[in-house]
């Protein structure tokens, strides 16, 4: 836990000194994935996650706990003071790789309020990646958007068919259409395609900013620093 701690904070002092807007903190080599997420997993991510705040004590911090444990999620976030977390499953249900996710708006802001984590928003996957949607293939993504922002969504994240591929920009077009809430990137962008996602309210960058563009791998500083100095041109 000590090495785990020490390099979430090493990377996240290298993306507060490159201006990320933010971050995200994640157990994605937690591999593999299992919906049984036991007290030990939310003790190390709240541990992560306290160190992290305190590392970076004014930049807004979110948490995602793999797979689909959105409940704990919540907690951890509020435990550690962290502003947000990362949904799975917030509405209709999917095939993922770990198994049927089924939609839990309901529940689970039900219980934000119940644990008193309301100041925690909550930005939820819709058409997740790594996912079969043929059940429902019937509802289009805009409908599905609707849905997710009907049931209070704080915003929506939309991807590409798995981590590091391209999101589809028409769809960031046809999303935004739909809903009066945030939409966010949740894959695929790079210095390359980053100016087809500057309508977006936000972009969520994993794999690019890692050594040679893989996920596994450590982060490459000056890839950071050469995407936000691209992002800081295409602000103004």
């Amino acid at each position: 836990m000590c090495q785990i701690t020490e390099d979430a904070c090493r990377e996240a002092e290298i993306y507060s000194d490159a201006g990320v807007d933010g971050l995200i903190i994640e157990n994605m080599h937690d591999i593999p994935y299992t919906f049984s997420v036991g007290p030990e997993v939310c003790a190390c991510m709240t541990a992560v996650c306290s160190a992290v705040r305190h590392q970076c004590p004014s930049l807004p911090l979110g948490v995602q706990i793999l797979s689909s444990a959105n409940h704990q999620a919540l907690a951890v976030a509020l435990a550690s003071g962290l502003d947000f977390i990362r949904a799975e499953g917030f509405v209709f249900s999917h095939v993922a790789d770990e198994g049927l996710v089924n939609a839990c708006a309901g529940d689970l802001l039900r219980y934000r309020k119940q644990i008193g984590a309301e100041r925690v928003c909550i930005f939820t996957d819709i058409k997740k990646k790594h996912s079969s949607h043929a059940l429902t293939s019937d509802v289009s993504i805009e409908e599905t958007a609707r849905a997710a922002e009907f049931f209070l969504s704080d915003g929506l994240i939309i991807t590409g068919s798995a981590t590091g591929v391209q999101t589809d920009p028409l769809q960031l077009k046809a999303v935004s259409k739909a809903v009066k809430i945030p939409v966010l990137i949740g894959s695929g962008v790079t210095y390359e395609n980053v100016a087809d996602y500057m309508e977006a309210n936000a972009l969520i960058i994993g794999s690019h900013f890692k050594t040679e563009g893989h996920w596994a791998n450590a982060v490459d500083p000056e890839r950071v620093k050469s995407f936000m100095k691209k992002v800081t041109a295409l602000r103004q």
